[in-house]
């Protein structure tokens, strides 16, 4: 097997009502979780990676770890930047073999947003790459995305119709409410479903069928993971993800990427600050990291079965 491009994934799920999971990947622990949680569940993913974890592990062990899991587990992968900031990242992540890119110039106005894209699409494309790109802005923080929540705007249905015609990009990320980092919601979840809908008939009607749609900011934050954070020493208040049920209904429409990373971040966490209280004498890192691989792995397994409906679909 190997690492693939997602268009052939995202052209089974758009017919399935399935959606892929796109992990942040940060370490080999990480790495392994996922792959093997894939394995276990015969479920396509992806891995992705954003600047600051090519800065923390370094591309070149980033790419060996992935390729180590492809040979372990034999199941086929998409390796996918995350929140590209700049074209010469974008370049660098290509040349070294990902399959997939994100340019994020959802920061930027319309016309910069849609020449910049435009730009990474034809050089990606040429290489046999696929692009994601961003319209609206998400609220929330989340390695170098910091966004507040008055800045935060939902996507506008008639310019993601016109941005994917200009730019060519092969799936669009859309804000309808979901957010980055643990604190998602001050009040009760709300997601814009009449845009996504409205996005979706606007393409259809314009002749581009079967589009995928990304969802950024898409973790659940589970409350039991939380709370044992929060006994073990840790100091999480306000935490509160994307209910489940909304992102079931994101997956029956045509949203077929849902991004995950503050999941990950949080199982890893409780499980070890478990290790640290209830074994003090416990100073072998395989210990407590193993710990949290083994958590992340089953909370994945739990996201492909429960959130993405992905399993056996490789």
């Amino acid at each position: 097997m190997a690492l693939v491009s997602t268009k052939e994934m995202f052209d089974k799920a758009f017919e399935g009502k399935y959606a892929i999971g796109a992990f942040n990947i940060n370490n080999m622990e990480v790495v392994q979780a996922v792959t093997r949680a894939a394995k276990e569940l015969n479920s396509p993913v992806m891995l992705q990676v954003s600047k600051s974890a090519l800065e923390y592990a370094g591309p070149e062990y980033l790419m060996g770890m992935v390729n180590a899991a492809v040979e372990e587990t034999g199941v086929d992968l998409a390796l996918h930047l995350d929140h590209g900031p700049d074209l010469e990242t974008i370049k660098k992540v290509i040349d070294i073999g990902f399959t997939s890119v994100m340019y994020d110039g959802s920061h930027l106005d319309f016309e910069e947003n849609v020449a910049n894209t435009k730009e990474v699409v034809d050089y990606a494309h040429a290489r046999g790459v696929v692009v994601e790109a961003e319209l609206g802005v998400l609220a929330g923080v989340e390695d170098d995305v910091n966004v507040a929540e008055e800045d935060a705007t939902y996507t506008d249905p008639d310019q993601a119709l016109e941005f994917i015609q200009r730019t060519g990009c092969d799936s669009l990320a859309i804000a309808i409410g979901t957010s980055h980092g643990a604190v998602k919601f001050k009040g009760e979840p709300k997601l814009r479903f009449d845009i996504l809908e409205d996005i979706t008939n606007k393409l259809e009607a314009a002749g581009i069928k079967n589009y995928p749609i990304v969802l950024h900011g898409a973790s659940s934050v589970d409350q039991d993971t939380v709370a044992k954070c929060n006994k073990y020493g840790g100091k999480l208040e306000g935490s509160k993800g994307i209910p489940v049920e909304m992102l079931r209904k994101a997956t029956s429409m045509a949203v077929c990427k849902i991004n995950m990373d503050t999941d990950i971040r949080l199982e890893m966490t409780a499980a070890v600050r478990e290790v640290f209280v209830e074994d003090p004498a416990a100073f072998d890192p395989r210990k407590y990291l193993g710990a949290g691989r083994d958590a992340v792995q089953e909370m994945i397994k739990g996201k492909i079965i429960n959130v993405l409906g992905s399993d056996n679909k490789a």
